[in-house]
């Protein structure tokens, strides 16, 4: 089930907090997902990292250079964030 990423937000390093519809917050480190070469590349670059935002029309979290990546598998390859 496709769930859209509503916001992100960076949490250090080359990792962030996602936010899907219906509130849900997840997180994630990049590295997991991607190799840093081709369209990926900028993103060893911390302060070029940390301009990840979410673009509502694709439903997931993109880059200046054109790049994002799936919500669905953003979804599978974070983790949930319990509350306290």
């Amino acid at each position: 089930m496709l769930k859209d990423v509503v916001a992100v937000e960076w949490t250090g390093g080359y990792r962030l907090l996602l936010t899907f519809e219906g509130d849900e917050r997840r997180e994630l480190d990049i590295r997991a997902l991607v190799s840093f070469d081709g369209v990926f590349e900028p993103l060893k670059d911390p302060a070029y990292f940390r301009q990840a935002r979410v673009d509502a029309d694709v439903g997931t979290i993109v880059w200046p250079n054109g790049a994002d990546l799936c919500p669905d598998v953003l979804y599978e390859a974070s983790r949930p964030v319990v509350s306290t």
